[in-house]
Order: C-alpha cells, then structure tokens, then sequence
C-alpha cells in the first residue's frame, strides 16, 4: 500500500471517533430556558443598550459594528458560563458553531456582490449612468421620477444602499440649492430602492436572508413585484404633486467608462446566474455558486492586469481621458466592501442568535404567531423594521421558524423589506442619504412624509393579499 494512501487511513481511523463524539454530544445536548434567569435579563440589557448606540450612530459618529460585536461576545459568554454551570461545557460553543455557519453563507454571498458592486464603480460604470441623466436636461419633476424609477429597478440587482447613493448624487447635482426638490427626492429614492429591493433574492438582505434558508424558492419571491410597485407608487404620486415644476439649466459633464467595465458586468449577471442554477438544480448553498462567480471576475482581473502595459501603449488618449492608468486588481475591490456593514450583520447574528438559546424568540414567536396570528404579526414586523433595523428583526423570525404558509413568508419578507422606508433611520438607504444630503434630507423632513408611506405600505399588504393570498 503506498505511504499517502496509509496515511489517510490513518487519519480517517483518528477522525471516526472524534466525529463520533462529537455526533453524540450534540445529540445530548439540551437547551435551558434562560428568560427568567439573571443572565437573560442582562443579554436584554445588554442588547438594548448596544442596539441604541446603533441607533445614535448619526449623532456619535461610533460605527455601527463596534457596540454590537461587543454585545455579541458579552451575551455568548453569559450563555456559556451558566451551560458550564449545568454540566454541559460544549454546549454553548455547538449552538453558537450554528449560528455562525449561517452568518458566514450569508457573509461570504454578500462579499461577492460587494466586490463585483465595487469593480462596476472603480470600472465607472455608475459615473457614466449618473452623467448620462445629467446631460440630459430633464425638469425636477421629470427627475423625481427618472431616479425613483431607477432605484426600484437598479436596486433588486445592485444592493439599495449602493443604489441610493447614486440616485442622490444625480439629484444633489442637478437640484442644487433646491432644498423642496431635494429632500422629496432623496425620500422617494429610499422608498423605490426599499420597495425594489424587496422582490428579488439579492435587492436586499433579508430577502437574501429568506432565500438562503431555503423557505422560498428563488422565483417565489417575483410574486412580491406588483405590490413592491404598489408600496412605491403610492407616496410617491402623493409627494410628486409638492415637486417644484422647474427645468434647471442642462449641464455639460463626461464620464466614460474604463476598460472590461461591460464584461464585468456580465460577469456579474452570469454570477447571479450560477449562484439560482448551484441552489435550484444542484441543491447546493447559493453562496457556492458566488464564490465561484468570484472566481470569473478573478479570471478577467488577471487578464486586464496582465494586458494593461500594451492596451495602454496602443490606447494612451483614451487611458487618459477615462483616467484608466494603473491595471486593475480584483483584490482592491474585495478590500473595499462594506466591511462595516458585514461585521455589524455578524454583530447582529450572533446578538439574536444569543437571545434565542436563552429563550427569548421561542416566547415572542409563541405570544406573536400563536396569539396574534401570523398576519397581525408580520405586518407588526413591518412596524417594527421602522424602528430597529430589519435585518435582526428578520433574522429573529427565521430563527424563530413559525409554521407559515407561503404567502405569510412572502407578507413577511415584503414588510420586513419595505417597513424600514416609513422613517428615515428604519433602513441602510435612509441613514446614507441623510449624510449625504446633510441638513436638507433629514429625520423630520421624512417624518413629514410618514403618514403617506405607511399609506403606501397598507396598500402593498391588501395588494399582496389580493393577487397571492
């Protein structure tokens, strides 16, 4: 027998029993209802404590990731020293190893898009959209609904945050000093980019967050397209009537976009594309089919990087037109995602994760789905999505795994997604444009607009019922 193939037997021989124990110490392991212990009381007050400092973020300039990792590996400890305490030492570090295999699927999928996001702004790609709507010379009522319109359409691909972004900055260019036209356009854009987001399994995380569990299938949620178009529609019909009736002076801008900008976009589409064929026919995790869409933008970056002296000897005036000097790297753009984002979503996992095995979801879902129904309580999801941000919300829901028909997921997903747009801190969108339009855009400026949203979200809900109750 060759030497290699003895030495696997014998680590597989050394393996067996530890998977063995391993198996059978999970098997034996029982979940103790904490919500009445000290140790629960203190994992609330911790996470409320470190949830407000999200929540101030715009005041104390403090990360949103920081409070919440803290409280993340607080609660966990806690948890864990009372398991030690009743004789089961694995057990807390077995219920947290699940949890955290769910954050990293969902981590690594977003990672992907983040850098492909990334290589379509660093390519230019946004720059040249944005400079195409600006020389345009549309009216303010024209372009109250251009950019409404593209951020409900443009966001069920890219994410909303990114999508947001864009559209305000066509807005801040063209409206100026225009404070009515701006700040009832930077609301409209977090409606649209809310309510595009959430028909499609990558507008936003929580649809994300539903796919990848495996509750809906990938097509399911296309169902939500009209009264995504219903949540968006409505307030904005009703804010487009205070629109100033003024067309501004065209603007004469360029932006072309850099070289394998277009192929990095396909790429993109074909990434999507293997990430629904690896989990609809393979049955495999979406975020296999990701990494391995990764791996085409890799391929391209090795090949623009490796070609880039002689494309930029024979194309100079255009290197320097586009601003195309230096090759591109793949691993920049991996290096500039929202790492901020992506650690406050582990911060968050881990956080309700915790609340979980103390006992905390099992109550709310009992009090919640059983007392007030599934429909009362999704729509309360909406509500409270406005509030607290709706990806712990949405992530207690799916820990908490309430029997729902699929048209209760799909209410769910719809006013996890959309509920955030009714205040302006209730979504990613909302809190990035009120930096970004500081002082015009801002906390009551949207509240102003509440009433017609919520309209808005009524509306999606009965539509919803309608057409897939």
């Amino acid at each position: 027998m060759p030497p290699v193939q003895r030495l696997l037997i014998g680590l597989f021989a050394l393996l067996v029993p530890a998977l063995a124990w391993a198996s059978g110490e999970t098997a034996t392991l029982q979940a103790i209802d904490l919500t009445d212990h000290t140790v629960g009381y203190l994992a609330l007050l911790i996470f409320g404590i470190a949830y407000a400092l999200v929540m101030s973020e715009e005041f104390l300039h403090l990360h949103k990731s920081k409070p919440v990792i803290i409280a993340a590996g607080l609660i966990w400890c806690l948890i864990a020293y009372v398991y030690i305490q009743q004789g089961q030492p694995h057990a807390a570090g077995e219920a947290v190893r699940h949890t955290l295999l769910e954050y990293a699927e969902l981590m690594l999928f977003l990672l992907v898009a983040m850098t492909y996001i990334n290589a379509m702004e660093e390519r230019r790609v946004f720059d040249a959209l944005r400079t195409w709507l600006i020389n345009k010379g549309f009216g303010f009522r024209s372009l109250f609904w251009m950019t409404g319109i593209l951020a409900f359409f443009i966001s069920p691909i890219a994410d909303n945050l990114t999508t947001a972004l864009l559209m305000c900055a066509v807005v801040m260019a063209v409206g100026g000093d225009n404070r009515t036209f701006v700040t009832l356009s930077c609301i409209n854009i977090v409606v649209a980019a809310n309510a595009g987001g959430a028909f499609s399994p990558f507008g936003d995380i929580t649809t994300l967050m539903v796919w990848q569990k495996g509750v809906l299938d990938f097509f399911a949620f296309f169902k939500l397209f009209v009264p995504s178009v219903v949540n968006y529609l409505v307030p904005a019909i009703i804010m487009s009537f205070a629109v100033p009736n003024i067309k501004p002076e065209s603007q004469e801008a360029s932006a072309h976009m850099k070289r394998g900008a277009r192929r990095i976009i396909l790429l993109f589409i074909l990434t999507i594309a293997t990430a629904v064929s690896f989990h609809n026919f393979l049955h495999l995790p979406p975020v296999i089919g990701m990494l391995t869409g990764l791996g085409y933008l890799q391929i391209l970056g090795y090949f623009l990087r490796h070609t880039h002296d002689n494309w930029h000897k024979r194309n100079e005036d255009r290197a320097a037109l586009v601003g195309d000097m230096t090759p591109f790297d793949v691993f920049n753009r991996v290096a500039r995602a929202e790492w901020d984002t992506l650690l406050f979503f582990y911060g968050v996992v881990l956080c309700v994760g915790g609340l979980g095995q103390i006992g905390y979801l099992s109550l709310a879902s009992e009090v919640m789905y059983q007392q007030w129904g599934p429909t009362l309580a999704n729509v309360a999801v909406g509500g409270l999505s406005a509030i607290v941000d709706n990806i712990p919300v949405m992530f207690a829901v799916l820990t908490m795994m309430p029997e729902m028909s699929d048209t209760q997921w799909l209410l769910v997903t719809l006013t996890a997604g959309v509920g955030g747009s009714m205040l302006s801190i209730g979504s990613a969108a909302g809190v990035a444009l009120m930096g970004q339009a500081r002082g015009t855009y801002t906390f009551f400026a949207h509240l102003e607009w509440t009433p017609a949203i919520a309209l808005g979200f009524l509306a999606s809900i009965v539509v919803h019922f309608w057409l897939n109750g």
